[in-house]
């Protein structure tokens, strides 16, 4: 399973949890204490907001443990709210159009998870895009086709109901398909002022999701950056978190419609 971390609050060095905590990013590419993957090195990638509302992004193919350009990246882009990934596949090739995380105007998105039996049903799934957003696919994950599905259900002007709505059609083809696998679903996205995290299953193991608050600043993780167990809560599974820049931080149940 993949590994990402979400940060807001006071504009900071992105290599300051990317690469300096005790269990960074960078450790959980190479070691992920909470995951049954534990070398997570099918690609890696960063999207962050600075001064213009369209996001940056930096992906590459490359390990993130492997990769000098992303420490050097890292070390001199300061942001306020940012994004990075480190990618396990789940059966898709290793491909730049594969990492995350992905972007769209001024929304970026990134997820850790599965779609049971997702070879079975792509075909039918895809068939739920609008063309107007289709055209904009590049690679061949679950993940992007669930962006692009969710900004055919309205994400721009209504994120819950988009994300609900998305995970709902998704559900309902794979009962119809007869799929026996489960859906796993963390995802985190943003349009630059909103932030939005899922966490989210079928079954009774969705993947790991924690977030911390302290001194006006955000983070939402796969798993804690750190060994303080005060600081870190656990997002509980069916639940998502939900906050604006510099807002109160609210938890709201998560029903796929």
């Amino acid at each position: 399973m993949c590994r990402w971390l979400t940060y807001c609050g006071e504009p900071i060095y992105l290599d300051r949890v990317i690469f300096e905590t005790e269990n960074s990013l960078i450790h959980q590419s190479l070691n992920a204490r909470r995951s049954h993957v534990t070398t997570n090195g099918d690609g890696f990638g960063i999207g962050w907001y600075a001064e213009r509302p369209v996001p940056g992004t930096y992906r590459d193919i490359l390990p993130a443990w492997n990769d000098a350009n992303l420490r050097s990246i890292a070390h001199q882009i300061r942001s306020g709210l940012f994004l990075a990934h480190v990618r396990a596949s789940t059966g898709t090739a290793t491909s730049r159009a594969n990492c995350h995380p992905f972007s769209h105007g001024k929304w970026l998105f990134m997820h850790n998870g599965q779609v049971g039996g997702y070879d079975r049903i792509r075909r039918r799934i895809e068939a739920l895009v609008d063309d107007a957003y289709y055209v904009h696919r590049l690679g061949t994950t679950d993940s992007e086709l669930i962006f692009y599905l969710m900004l055919s259900m309205g994400l721009e002007r209504a994120p819950m109901e988009a994300a609900q709505g998305t995970l709902g059609a998704i559900v309902g083809i794979m009962k119809q398909a007869e799929i026996k696998e489960p859906l796993r679903f963390t995802s985190v996205f943003t349009n630059g002022a909103e932030i939005y995290a899922i966490r989210f299953a079928t079954d009774e193991n969705p993947p790991s999701l924690y977030w911390r608050y302290e001194d006006d600043q955000l983070l939402v993780v796969s798993e804690p950056l750190d060994d303080d167990q005060r600081c870190w809560h656990e997002v509980p599974p069916g639940q998502m978190l939900v906050t604006e820049r510099n807002t109160r931080i609210d938890m709201v149940p998560f029903l796929p419609a």
